[in-house]
């Protein structure tokens, strides 16, 4: 009797556990760095057909030059199935990966190795083992970056990025067949530099593209036709500078778009949400955000119709900058949100739900890992917990070490003001909000620096995010910038 009651009782716990829903059911939760004794981050994550996890972002501890596309895929644990370098010998970074139909992955990134001149849009795709099978350049020679990458219905892919002679650059949208090779290629833009940050396939097989309109200094929604043609374009914010960096058409058919505003808010920089109706008028915008620096890079519409945010945030957490991530109802109201890293500067730029009902969320960190900078990767429960925390690096600081920008937002110069430990020699250097560091100062004693928004060979950069990174001993600290040319 008393066996047939536990085998009734067995089958019954069995039962419950199939019929229980993911969000209830025993969640991994793990944190896990990724890299080498170099720099090294990450871009983007998504999880696999087989329940693991696929990076991509760059890599400077591995491969052929001076930083390289790195793809790394893992188990659901987190533990390391393989990992690659893609590049050349000058820079190259990886934006955004996704898996494909056939169990392979596509990248789309920027490589300075190869193409036509200045930087080109560069596509990437593997076998399931992360085994090269084509890649692709776009672009002439002028600068071209590539920041977004989806399969579209018909095998081919839809890359969205930037375009054009520096202060002049055009959102680029570029669409291939499954080979990679281009089936025709749109711009758009003023006479000033807009961008390209985030695109989509729509419903009606047309695309959705968000970026930064400077004429505005907006958030920028484009939408088009299958072929490409712009329907509609919108922008949002106020009168300061707002951008929008990641969109989604979501299940009523409108979209919602993620991106940092100064406009509104609490203070400095707030992560900026707007949702809007189909034809691209607002229907709610929310921020979120302390008296410091936020910004939001990817959002992604849940089970229940509410939203996830992956973000930096300066004004809550444990360190410099931490990843911040941001849940909400169907309205955009918070639910939850949670701060993940340690004392030094950490951040995430890719955060999606995963089939347990959890999220997986993906970035760089200086707090933890092997080396100057690691790929971090935090696995959450539903409500955004994690049990498990890797081992915490020391990190000192001394209250007069600082590092400080003015003006910012600026057009053509700014005075970045540093603030250093007497005597303790110091490396200053400046980071695209990719992670790829752009120039590089020599710190000789002088209480600033003026950046004429140039990289290290003396070519202007366009309008964006950039980080002002002061390095002095075992001492760190960072500032975020914004260059409106």
């Amino acid at each position: 009797m008393y066996r047939t009651r536990f085998a009734s009782a067995l089958a019954m716990a069995a039962l419950a556990a199939i019929l229980l829903p993911s969000s209830l059911r025993a969640q991994i939760t793990f944190q896990r760095t990724y890299g080498g004794a170099l720099w090294d981050g990450g871009g983007s994550v998504r999880q696999t057909t087989g329940g693991g996890y696929i990076i991509t972002g760059s890599t400077k501890s591995f491969g052929a030059g001076d930083a390289d596309v790195y793809l790394v895929e893992t188990d659901s644990l987190g533990d390391t199935l393989w990992s690659k370098a893609f590049g050349g010998t000058d820079v190259d970074y990886g934006c955004e990966v996704q898996q494909t139909a056939d169990s392979g992955y596509v990248v789309a990134g920027v490589t300075f190795s190869f193409g036509a001149g200045m930087g080109d849009v560069w596509l990437i795709k593997t076998d399931a083992d992360g085994d090269t099978l084509w890649t692709r350049t776009f672009g002439d020679t002028n600068p071209q970056w590539g920041y977004s990458v989806q399969q579209t219905a018909d095998g081919g892919y839809i890359v969205v990025g930037n375009t054009g002679p520096y202060g002049g650059f055009d959102v680029y949208l570029i669409k291939t067949d499954a080979r990679g090779d281009t089936l025709w290629t749109r711009t758009f833009g003023g006479v000033s530099d807009d961008r390209g940050s985030s695109v989509r396939q729509t419903a009606d097989s047309g695309y959705i593209i968000t970026g930064y309109n400077s004429s505005s200094d907006g958030a920028y929604l484009i939408k088009t036709t299958a072929d490409g043609d712009a329907e509609w374009t919108r922008t949002y914010g106020g009168t300061d500078f707002d951008e929008g960096q990641s969109v989604q058409q979501t299940r009523d058919g409108g979209y919602v778009i993620a991106g940092d505003t100064r406009s509104f808010g609490a203070g400095g920089s707030d992560v900026y949400l707007v949702k809007t109706y189909a034809d691209g008028d607002t229907q709610w915008t929310r921020t979120f955000g302390g008296t410091a620096e936020e910004w939001g890079y990817l959002i992604q519409q849940t089970t229940d119709n509410g939203y996830i945010v992956a973000a930096y945030t300066a004004s809550f957490g444990a360190g410099d900058y931490d990843v911040y991530l941001i849940r909400t109802d169907s309205s955009g109201d918070s639910l939850w949100t949670r701060t993940f890293g340690g004392t030094a500067e950490d951040g995430c730029s890719s955060a999606r739900q995963t089939a347990d009902g959890g999220y997986i969320v993906a970035g760089g960190t200086y707090s933890f890992g092997a080396g100057g900078g690691d790929v971090y990767l935090v696995k959450t429960d539903s409500l955004g917990n994690v049990a498990v925390e890797e081992p915490k690096t020391s990190s000192t600081r001394a209250s007069a070490f600082s590092v400080y920008c003015e003006p910012n937002p600026f057009r053509t110069r700014t005075a970045i003001s540093l603030q250093l430990t007497a005597h303790s020699p110091a490396a200053l250097a400046i980071f695209a909000a990719s992670g790829r560091r752009v120039r590089t100062f020599t710190v000789n004693g002088s209480p600033y620096t003026v950046w004429s928004g140039d990289d290290d060979f003396g070519h202007a950069l366009p309008s964006g995010t950039y980080f002002v990174r002061l390095a002095a001993g075992d001492q760190h600290t960072s500032a975020r910038i914004v260059m409106q040319r």
